[in-house]
Formats: C-alpha cells, sequence, structure tokens
C-alpha cells in the first residue's frame, strides 16, 4: 500500500465521535439496542432527543444514557466497556443471566458493534486478531439472536489496511450476519448479501472510498 492511499484512507472524512452521531441518526424510535465495545460505545451521547432508545449492555444496564458528565461518575455504573454512563428514567440493572436471556431471546432490534473485518457479503470478524489474547465476549451471542447488526468502525486499520475485505482473514463470529456499515469515510447496506454504498461522509469522495477497500460493493445514492 502506498503512502498516499494509507493517508487518504485513514484521515480524510469523519472522526470516531462522528461516526457514532451519524449512527445514532439512524434509530428509530423505541428500538431496543446493545452496544458494542469501541466506537459503539459514544452512541448514548448522540441518540436524538425526540427518539425513545431503550439502551442494553451486555454487562447488565437496560436504559442507559450518555456520559454523566465530569464529578458525576459512579465507578459502579459502566457500560461494557467500563466507562462510566447515566441512567434513563426507568433504566433497570440485571445479572449476566437475565442480560443475556434479552440477548438470546430476541429481544433486540438492533446490536451495534466494532469489528475488525466485514466482507462483501456481511460476515463479520471482531474477536480475535491471531498472536493476541481472544476475547470473544458476547458478540457470538449477539450477531446470532439479533435481527439487526449495524457496525461501526474505522474504514481502515492502523496499518491502512481495508477493513472491508472480499472474505475475512480473521476468524468469523458470524457468518452473513451483519446489515449496515457505518465508517469515518461512508455508509454500506448489506442487502441480497451484496453490499451497497449508500452514502459518502462530508468531503469524502468516490476514488477515496474506492482506494480503501478490497471488497467489492455497488454504489445505490438514493434515500
Amino acid at each position: 500500500m502506498t503512502a498516499g492511499r494509507t493517508e487518504t484512507a485513514r484521515f480524510a472524512g469523519l472522526r470516531r465521535d462522528d461516526i457514532a452521531r451519524r449512527l445514532a441518526e439512524d434509530l428509530v424510535d423505541g428500538y431496543t439496542v446493545n452496544l458494542g465495545v469501541g466506537i459503539p460505545l459514544a452512541v448514548p451521547n448522540y441518540v436524538p432527543e425526540d427518539r425513545e432508545i431503550l439502551l442494553h449492555a451486555e454487562n447488565g444496564v437496560i436504559g442507559m444514557g450518555p456520559y454523566p458528565g465530569v464529578s458525576h461518575e459512579d465507578p459502579d455504573l459502566t457500560d461494557a466497556g467500563k466507562q462510566p454512563v447515566s441512567l434513563k428514567t426507568g433504566a433497570a440493572i440485571v445479572d449476566s443471566a437475565t442480560s443475556f436471556a434479552i440477548v438470546r431471546g430476541g429481544h433486540l432490534d438492533v446490536t451495534i458493534l466494532g469489528a475488525l473485518q466485514v466482507s462483501e457479503v456481511g460476515d463479520l470478524s471482531n474477536w480475535y486478531v491471531p498472536g493476541r489474547n481472544p476475547a470473544v465476549g458476547g458478540a457470538m451471542d449477539l450477531v446470532a439472536g439479533t435481527p439487526e447488526v449495524w457496525v461501526c468502525m474505522e474504514h481502515v486499520d492502523r496499518r491502512g489496511e481495508p477493513k472491508l475485505v472480499p472474505q475475512c482473514t480473521f476468524p468469523v463470529t458470524g457468518f452473513r450476519v451483519v446489515t449496515r456499515i457505518y465508517t469515518n469515510l461512508a455508509v454500506f447496506h448489506v442487502i441480497d448479501g451484496h453490499l451497497v454504498l449508500r452514502e459518502y461522509a462530508p468531503g469524502v469522495s468516490a476514488a477515496d472510498v474506492r482506494a480503501s477497500t478490497s471488497a467489492a460493493y455497488a454504489e445505490d445514492l438514493s434515500r
């Protein structure tokens, strides 16, 4: 990969918090949504005020709110990434068994996860980088038990390599489970087993996305 391509891929488009903000715009009033670690943990800060979204964390928080602010953190109240959160009116704290019963029982509308790789047919790899300690967590339960799996991630990895790939080369969390991908460069939907580009991030060109993506994809910008 050339230095020019790496520079474009890593620094063009949205910041990490802006990826979470963009995804939050698409949450539907009444959804129950699980948030994984990484960029998804910023989503509570950007949920539109006119929508009632029930946010779930696998560590047993149901009804998460945004970051509570400096000096208002409670060390015993955190999300799945151990970051301080607030509680919305009517929230509940449950044990791990109940939390995973919500996941496995099909009670979530969407799960929002980070990813190491997503294939062009919607396969997801997000739990193990060879040579590092594995971290299965609840991702396999989440992708098996949730009808919509939205990924938010940076478009390339730290080496500038594409994370949208023809086939996942890391161990797969779930096959054909991803339905949407939000990155710093673009928004993709997986439709009938095919990757479809639906939106470019501000200031990002078609050439930027093409140079930073090794997966095949179609383009449909109609809303």
